[in-house]
């Protein structure tokens, strides 16, 4: 099986799990959420915004890996990669409680090894996504904000095993596989505080991979995503954030069996923040990193960056 490695909750800002609406039942919880939910979640529309459109660019270095028993491995001498990634994404609303989300993402890889460097890429995996508030967080002292989250990711990236990737595969931007998912958002606003709880699962749609006979029919394994975060917002507007993901990815299926040991994992922390220009522009700013502690991750490289994102929003 040869699958590209899951781009953790990264693309997660402007697409299927985005975080829950806040009310704004009173002047210091809709400053508050405005902001906050910007930190943590930057494509989702503030209470306010009847649509939006971003531009969101990425970059990180790959500094290790998880092994198949959860052991933490440097990158061998002479190896590197780094990623970048260039998200353009819209959101509208619909409903007064719900809103809608198109995630399109531009993809490469710079990756050295052996005495061997290469760069590539080319157009990801398109998101399309929708979520509707049940309750509004700060509307109510005992009742939570409560969301539910859809998405759909379809294979517009080239897979790993497509024909033309280059000898380090550096060509390859997405899993080419359908994938759906869906989520719930806990939410509640504290003052100037934001508190989240959210819980995703995804699972992709089998797919033939190579061709002749090499080729294999597989279906990758249902993808389980867990996320906490915290934000807090200044008088002046600014916000910032801290969460922390954990993903689990289950055994993939070759050939219709199951098979050991192709499983993922994944920890990640993130710190962000949000700062408001004017009344329709904001400027967003991440830093993250799969952490990098043995027994946490499994089969996955772990990486470190930060990401940029410029908002034009619309009343």
């Amino acid at each position: 099986m040869s699958h590209r490695p899951f781009r953790f909750p990264r693309r997660f800002v402007g697409s299927a799990a985005a975080l829950a609406l806040l009310a704004a039942t009173a002047q210091a919880h809709a400053q508050a959420c405005c902001a906050a939910t910007g930190a943590v979640t930057p494509g989702r529309l503030a209470l306010h915004e009847d649509a939006l459109a971003g531009l969101q660019g990425k970059a990180s270095s790959v500094l290790g890996s998880f092994d198949a028993t959860g052991r933490t491995l440097a990158s061998p001498p002479g190896a590197s990669e780094i990623d970048f990634e260039e998200d353009l994404f819209g959101a509208v609303r619909f409903l007064r409680r719900g809103q809608a989300a198109l995630l399109v993402p531009l993809v490469e890889t710079h990756r050295a090894s052996q005495g061997l460097s290469e760069f590539g890429g080319g157009i990801g995996d398109v998101n399309a996504s929708v979520r509707f508030d049940f309750f509004l967080a700060g509307a109510s002292r005992v009742v939570p904000g409560v969301a539910i989250l859809a998405g759909l990711t379809f294979p517009t990236g080239k897979p790993p095993d497509a024909a033309g990737l280059g000898p380090l595969a550096t060509g390859a931007t997405g899993i080419g596989a359908w994938q759906g998912n869906v989520g719930l958002a806990i939410e509640q606003v504290f003052g100037p505080w934001l508190v989240n709880a959210s819980a995703f699962v995804a699972q992709r749609l089998a797919r033939t991979a190579g061709t002749g006979p090499d080729a294999v029919h597989e279906r990758l394994g249902a993808q389980w995503t867990m996320i906490v975060a915290g934000a807090y917002t200044f008088p002046s507007g600014i916000a910032l954030a801290l969460s922390a993901s954990y993903t689990l990815e289950e055994d993939a299926t070759i050939d219709g069996h199951d098979t050991p040991g192709t499983a993922h994992r994944l920890p990640a922390l993130s710190l962000s923040g949000v700062l408001p220009v004017g009344d329709s522009w904001r400027v967003q700013a991440a830093l993250f990193d799969d952490l990098p502690i043995s027994g946490l991750g499994l089969n996955q490289p772990a990486n470190a960056g930060m990401l940029v994102t410029v908002l034009r929003s619309w009343m």
